[in-house]
């Protein structure tokens, strides 16, 4: 998986990784319920990963156009650092990131799939999207998972980012050291 040293390198200093939700962290389906409420299916398996990277002390945030009360929830579950929810300029989100965590752009990861998530894309230190992105968003990515969205994608880079930390599950199972 992505053998190019130069994204090896990219994704060894990244300190933060941000997600947009709707074709990243699901399929993109939009499920309305009779009562007007709103559901969505989350991969187990990119939980996983998200829960591994915040174990590996890497900071995680969503940033996504819609409030979602699925999101929220699914967002405590995993402990995500930050939430932007309703952010219509997503690139705002990316800048309070690098100014309450002391980062650069160089530092941060973001994985989107669609048109408002170019600009953030292009910023990033790591522009990653799922492989069903749109035609435009595949083209200015550094990465393209071989997973779609909500199946196994935002697994895939979280597996990226620990190996090229030299980080395995072994490693964040072990007691921390008093």
């Amino acid at each position: 998986m992505y053998n190019s040293l130069e994204l090896k390198l990219k994704a060894k200093k990244i300190k933060l990784a941000a997600f947009d939700v709707d074709g990243v962290m699901t399929d993109g389906s939009l499920i309305y319920l009779p009562d007007g409420s709103e559901a969505k299916a989350f991969s187990a398996k990119d939980g996983l990963g998200l829960s591994m990277l915040a174990a590996a002390g890497i900071k995680t945030a969503i940033i996504t156009a819609k409030d979602s009360p699925c999101v929220t929830a699914r967002a405590k579950t995993l402990n995500i650092t930050k939430i932007f929810l309703n952010q219509k300029n997503k690139i705002l989100a990316l800048n309070e990131l690098c100014k309450e965590f002391s980062l650069s752009c160089d530092e941060i990861l973001y994985m989107g799939d669609d048109l408002p998530d170019i600009e953030v894309l292009r910023a990033a230190g790591l522009g990653v999207c799922p492989k069903d992105a749109v035609d435009e968003v595949i083209e200015i990515c550094d990465i393209v998972t071989s997973k779609k969205g909500g199946k196994g994608a935002v697994r895939e880079i979280c597996d990226f980012i620990l190996k090229s930390k030299n980080i395995t599950f072994e490693d964040l199972r072990k007691p921390a050291q008093q």
